[in-house]
């Protein structure tokens, strides 16, 4: 996808999403009566479907018959528009899917680096002291089988990745999403106690009326952490945030962690959530939102979201960490191919040319003969997304924590924010760049590992 070909509408046909109580009974009868209204739409569809609204306050409402075909939809948001003028808040809007970030649009699929070479960023002297470990939860995908092979997750806990592989042996695609995340997480801040939930373990996607929910679970489940680092969202032109997180941003707005969260990788300034709450008067000290810089650090990736709610820039093309395979080597086959050049018209040797590569689900490729290209992970590998880029701020933020005994999460990264020098160009604005000490841009690592 390019930057006009936006991820953004991607969510449940025929539903709409509504806060439960007086304002989904309004909703009802608003949409039922537009409808009755509207020649060719059943007004009976317009009922409330799915298990009772719970914790999130969220209910689901069908206003349609997806057998019929028609995406009833957009005719249901027409119709309570007029009204949300009156009341002076939004009350309804898409069920999005909410999906990690290089998921729907991705950066790139992993490239495997040499087993033996270094990783990038390379782990930091800090020593662990479980003691004074800042806690991190990680909300992705979930562990590797064999992540305790890598000596930086060695204490590392959580839920283990589903479905690892097919029943060919050929490694599904999204897996080692999260524990690649932990990984970089703990090069750059070795002092971390490490919980990755497998919340985004379903192909790395969720319903917005769900995602809500899991996120309540995992805080529950561990307790409110220092840090939540998160690489998923969803694109919505929507400029309020999403209705299926409003009760779990309220409470998060409330305690004392802080949520690092990847801007998404569309290449657009349209708003990904929840990252884009960081642009929203209340959140600003809550909610950290992270754009990718490229493999050079001279600039912003090419795929990058950007913006004004874009709090930061940090590595995120090319970097290089722990996936799978370090028990027995396991394939992969590319599911994307890349381009003859940058999708979002970058001048540099982007991730969308480089390496080059075939895949299974590009159009064409059986045409020319070309079949889908086949590679061996043995353990570590180099990928690229915003994905990547959240968990190296939140790092950042837990290392200050325990350089500067710092207990406030939210304190840490403002001050780590304040206290960078570092700015690049992105779009036009100077926006805050965020590097590891141990990070190294691509000229000064291209001779160890080859792409």
């Amino acid at each position: 996808m390019g930057p006009d070909d936006t991820a953004g509408l991607l969510y449940e046909k025929g539903v709409v999403l509504v806060r439960d109580g007086e304002e989904a009974r309004f909703v009802e009868d608003a949409v039922r009566a537009h409808f009755t209204a509207t020649a060719g739409l059943v007004p009976d569809h317009v009922r409330r479907v799915g298990p009772r609204a719970g914790r999130t306050g969220v209910t689901r409402i069908r206003v349609g018959d997806p057998a019929e075909g028609e995406d009833t939809v957009p005719h249901a948001l027409r119709a309570v528009r007029e009204a949300e003028g009156r009341r002076g808040r939004r009350l309804v809007g898409r069920n999005h899917v909410v999906h990690i970030a290089v998921n729907a649009c991705p950066g790139d699929e992993p490239v495997p680096a040499p087993r033996t070479g270094p990783v990038n960023p390379a782990a930091a002297e800090e020593s662990y002291d479980p003691a004074t470990a800042v806690g991190v939860l990680v909300v992705d995908t979930g562990l590797m089988h064999d992540h305790r092979s890598y000596p930086l997750l060695a204490h590392t806990r959580g839920d283990a990745q589903l479905a690892e592989t097919d029943g060919d042996g050929v490694l599904r695609q999204y897996v080692g999403h999260g524990t690649f995340i932990a990984a970089l997480l703990a090069a750059v801040a070795p002092n971390t106690d490490i919980t990755v939930r497998g919340t985004l373990n379903d192909a790395g996607a969720v319903l917005e009326s769900e995602f809500g929910a899991l996120l309540f679970e995992a805080v529950d489940r561990d307790g409110w952490p220092d840090i939540i680092s998160l690489s998923a969202g969803t694109p919505s032109a929507d400029t309020d945030g999403l209705i299926g997180l409003d009760a779990f941003m309220s409470e998060l707005r409330g305690r004392r962690t802080l949520l690092v969260a990847a801007a998404g990788n569309n290449g657009s300034d349209t708003p990904f959530w929840p990252a884009a709450y960081a642009g929203l008067p209340g959140f600003g000290d809550s909610v950290l939102s992270v754009g990718a810089l490229r493999a050079d650090g001279e600039g912003a990736a090419c795929f990058t979201n950007h913006g004004p709610w874009v709090r930061a820039h940090a590595p995120g093309e090319r970097l290089t960490s722990a996936l799978t395979g370090f028990t027995a080597p396991v394939p992969y086959v590319y599911q994307h191919s890349t381009y003859d050049t940058c999708r979002f018209g970058a001048d540099y040797a982007c991730t969308c040319q480089y390496p080059r590569h075939t895949g299974v689900l590009s159009e064409g490729h059986e045409s020319t003969g070309a079949k889908p290209d086949q590679v061996m992970f043995d353990g570590l590998a180099q990928w690229s997304g915003t994905s990547f880029a959240a968990p190296v701020a939140a790092a950042l933020v837990a290392a200050r924590m325990t350089a500067y005994r710092e207990r406030d999460p939210r304190a840490a990264g403002a001050a780590l924010l304040a206290a960078t020098p570092d700015r690049t160009e992105v779009r036009g604005a100077r926006v805050p760049v965020l590097r590891p000490p141990t990070w190294l841009p691509a000229p000064a690592v291209a001779t160890a590992l080859p792409v």
